[in-house]
C-alpha cells in the first residue's frame, strides 16, 4: 500500500482535484507553455536550492502566501517593500513578523525566470507556484497551480488588519473571516494545516501562558506540562521579541498531520488554533485529520488551490513587475 507521503499518492490528489469553476477564464495550468516553457523547471531548481540550504523556507513562504491572498487577493501585494514614500502592507504590525527566507526564494525565483524570459512571469504565480513546490518538498501533497494572474498596482498598510486571523480572535470572528474569502468550515481548517510547518512568536501566545484571565493565568485548555515549558521558554519575550516556538510540536519541519493530533492533546500553540479542537463546528474535521493524514492532505490541495485563485488579477487590473518588491516605474 502507498504511503500517504509516497509520489503515487501525489499524482492522485493532483489528477482528483477539478479545475475549480469561479476562477477567472484567463487561468490556466499551462498559462506560460509557449511564452516561458521552462518556468516549471526553473521554479523548482531555485526552491529545491534554496529550501535544502534553508530549511525553513517552505514554512515562511507557505505563510507569506497566505497574507498575500488573504488580503486583496493573491496579487503580491505582500511582497512590495516598505519605504518612505508608502505605507505598504508589510509595513503593518501583523506583517513584521513574516520571514525573510520567505521573500528571498521569491526573489531568487525572480531574477531567475527573467534571465530567462524577461518581464513574462508574474511574482503572484511565481509566489503561488513556489508554495506549492515547498509543500510538496517537505512531504506535503502535489496539487494543480492555475497560472495567469497579474501583480498588484497598489498595496496599503490599512488593509492588513481586516483581513488577517489574529490570535486574539473568538471562532466566530475567524469563521466569518474565512466565509468572507469563499471558504467553509471544513476548508477552513485545511487550510489552517499549514501550521504543520513554521513558529510563532512568544508575543503571539503570551497571554494564554500569563495573563488568560484574573482568576487563572494559564488557559485551562492548554496542556499543563506543555504550559510549564513554554513558561520557562518565554520567560524574557518582553526584552527578546525574537523568541519563537514551534506550531508543531513534534515534526515542524514535516508536512504531516501531526498538528491535528497535537491540538486534540491540548498541545495548540496560538489560541486560535487550540479552540479549533473545542469549538463543535470545528472538532469533527480536527478529528478527521488526526485520525486521516490521506484526508487531510486531499482537503489542504484542495483549499490551497481555491485560496490561489481568491480575488486574482487578470488582464488590465495589474501588471507584470520588473521585481517583487517594487512597483514598476511605467505600467506594462
Amino acid at each position: 500500500m502507498a504511503t500517504s507521503n509516497s509520489p503515487f499518492l501525489s499524482l492522485i490528489i493532483f489528477l482528483s482535484i477539478p479545475l475549480l469553476s469561479h476562477s477567472e477564464p484567463q487561468l490556466s495550468l499551462d498559462y506560460y507553455k509557449a511564452t516561458c516553457p521552462d518556468f516549471a523547471n526553473i521554479v523548482t531548481e531555485t526552491v529545491t536550492t534554496k529550501q535544502i540550504a534553508t530549511p525553513t523556507t517552505a514554512a515562511a513562504t507557505l505563510r507569506i502566501f497566505f497574507h498575500d491572498c488573504m488580503v486583496d487577493g493573491c496579487d503580491a501585494s505582500v511582497l512590495i517593500a516598505p519605504n518612505k514614500f508608502n505605507k505598504v502592507e508589510r509595513d503593518n504590525e501583523l506583517d513584521h513578523t513574516l520571514p525573510g527566507d520567505g521573500f528571498d526564494v521569491v526573489t531568487r525565483t525572480k531574477t531567475a525566470l527573467e534571465l530567462a524570459c524577461p518581464m513574462t512571469v508574474s511574482c503572484a504565480d511565481i509566489l503561488a507556484q513556489v508554495a506549492r513546490d515547498l509543500v510538496v518538498m517537505v512531504g506535503g501533497p502535489n496539487y494543480p497551480v492555475l497560472l495567469g494572474r497579474k501583480d498588484s498596482l497598489a498595496s496599503q498598510l490599512n488593509d492588513v488588519e481586516p483581513n488577517i486571523p489574529q490570535p486574539n480572535m473568538t471562532m466566530d470572528h475567524i469563521i466569518n473571516l474565512f466565509e468572507s474569502k469563499g471558504f467553509t468550515v471544513h476548508e477552513m481548517v485545511a487550510v489552517v494545516g499549514a501550521h504543520t510547518l513554521g513558529f510563532a512568536h512568544c508575543s503571539e501566545f503570551a497571554d494564554r501562558l500569563y495573563h488568560y484571565d484574573k482568576s487563572t493565568p494559564t488557559d485551562p485548555d492548554m496542556n499543563p506540562k506543555y504550559a510549564e515549558a513554554l513558561k520557562k521558554f518565554c520567560s524574557n519575550y518582553t526584552k527578546d521579541p525574537t523568541m519563537s516556538a514551534f506550531l508543531d510540536l513534534y515534526t515542524p519541519g514535516k508536512f504531516d498531520n501531526m498538528y491535528y493530533q497535537n491540538l486534540l492533546k491540548g498541545l495548540g500553540l496560538l489560541s486560535t488554533d487550540q479552540m479549533m479542537a473545542e469549538d463543535p463546528r470545528t472538532r469533527p474535521f480536527v478529528e478527521r485529520y488526526a485520525a486521516n493524514q490521506t484526508a487531510f492532505f486531499v482537503d489542504f490541495a484542495e483549499g490551497m488551490q481555491k485560496m490561489g485563485t481568491i480575488d486574482v488579477k487578470t488582464g488590465d487590473e495589474g501588471n507584470i513587475r520588473r521585481r517583487c518588491d517594487v512597483f514598476n516605474t511605467v505600467r506594462t
